[in-house]
């Protein structure tokens, strides 16, 4: 092939989601993804325009899993050497203060990669091996990392401070860094579009809905505020993850109940949010258990939808005022019930939702307000791929 393909590497703790990428077109030409490594069984699925390959197979660890992505694309087309690729986008979750724009990845780069994963160990080590495997398997491309925090990094200084002790703050590089930020920028800027508006002079709440959960207040292209802070934790309440918490409750827990530090870690970020309210973090079957009338999980909706709004209520403050709303994610994309009750009742600021375009099942950038709405209320698909892979291409 002659066509120039960016390959876009999202590389996790278990898992490697791939894609080929034709950063031009925005054409996915083949995606994939690649579980349950280190485990006994592995899986891979690749789509690719002649359908979807699916098979189990032994992958110790994220070398056999990157093998085994360059393996089937070989098998459904030329092999990644022969498809024209220019570059490789790696996305990193957590570039701390150090990197916020992209970045083609070196030796020295890998190394303060490296040391960052102190700030976000179980994305940013992943990350890591993640680049480390593509590097030798395309050794002769530029490899690009693209930042998660890197959106938030112009926060002002009142939205990324944490009111604690300044020498201390400064010495262990603690402030808000905020996540997702690829695809708040992303989605604002195709919002921008769709409006046929110029983004600077547009004020912006885009909410970022899927397992995790952020919003953004956006005023002209820039971020002036994010939910999530100096880790994914913070903020909205999260398929798996607490979001906002009392910090005492943290002490309560290690002081009054005996757990130790990683026990907390581990029931914040893995067994609370949805799952720990009710047992289920994906939200088709929280809604299934609604349904059938189990008071957790209607109180688990309840609270994901309240602590949203908070989210929403505040940044109206702080944008004095909002033109657009937009919804984006896996939530926010496809579920009709939280983009409706997230807004209910708020007609007299000006936003007024549109019952039958929200429940359209349509899969494009879409208007869900009324005609008579001050504000204009979006849902618009993400493509984090597609933006990892054209700031990826712009540096090679």
């Amino acid at each position: 092939m002659t066509e120039s393909i960016v390959l876009v590497i999202n590389s996790g703790s278990s898992s490697i989601k791939f894609q080929l990428v034709h950063p031009v077109t925005g054409d996915a030409i083949g995606s994939g993804l690649v579980e349950r490594i280190g485990e006994p069984v592995g899986r891979i699925v690749y789509r690719y325009a002649g359908g979807v390959m699916e098979r189990e197979l032994h992958l110790p660890d994220h070398i056999a899993g990157l093998r085994a992505a360059e393996a089937v694309i070989a098998e459904t087309g030329p092999p990644l050497r022969e498809r024209g690729i220019v570059a490789v986008g790696h996305r990193v979750v957590h570039g701390g203060a150090v990197f916020h724009e992209p970045t083609i990845v070196d030796d020295a780069v890998l190394k303060e990669l490296r040391r960052l994963s102190t700030l976000a160990p179980l994305h940013n080590l992943p990350n890591v091996i993640g680049i480390e495997v593509a590097r030798r398997l395309l050794p002769d491309v530029p490899h690009v990392a693209v930042f998660d925090t890197a959106f938030f990094h112009t926060l002002p200084d009142a939205a990324a401070t944490y009111a604690i002790d300044a020498e201390v703050a400064r010495t262990n590089r603690i402030r808000r860094y905020g996540f997702h930020g690829t695809s708040h920028e992303y989605v604002s800027g195709r919002a921008a579009d769709f409006l046929g508006r110029d983004g600077a002079d547009l004020r912006q709440i885009v909410l970022h809905l899927g397992n995790g959960a952020s919003a953004s207040a956006i005023r002209g292209g820039r971020a002036i505020d994010t939910s999530m802070g100096m880790t994914p934790l913070e903020g909205l309440v999260m398929g798996t993850r607490s979001g906002d918490i009392d910090p005492g409750v943290i002490l309560y827990l290690h002081r009054n109940a005996g757990m130790k530090v990683d026990e907390i870690d581990d029931l914040l970020n893995r067994h609370s949010g949805l799952k720990g309210l009710c047992g289920e973090n994906d939200f088709r079957s929280v809604l299934e258990l609604v349904a059938d009338g189990n008071p957790d999980a209607k109180l688990a909706y309840d609270v994901y939808v309240h602590r949203l709004r908070r989210y929403i209520g505040a940044y109206l403050v702080e944008l004095g005022g909002v033109d657009a709303v937009t919804f984006t994610g896996g939530v926010g994309e496809n579920n009709v019930d939280v983009r409706r009750d997230s807004l209910a009742g708020l007609e007299g600021l000006g936003i007024v939702i549109d019952e039958t375009r929200n429940e359209s099942p349509e899969r494009v950038a879409r208007r869900i307000s009324s005609d008579t709405s001050a504000v204009e209320v979006l849902v618009v698909p993400t493509n984090e791929e597609l933006a990892i892979a054209r700031k990826a291409i712009a540096l090679s």
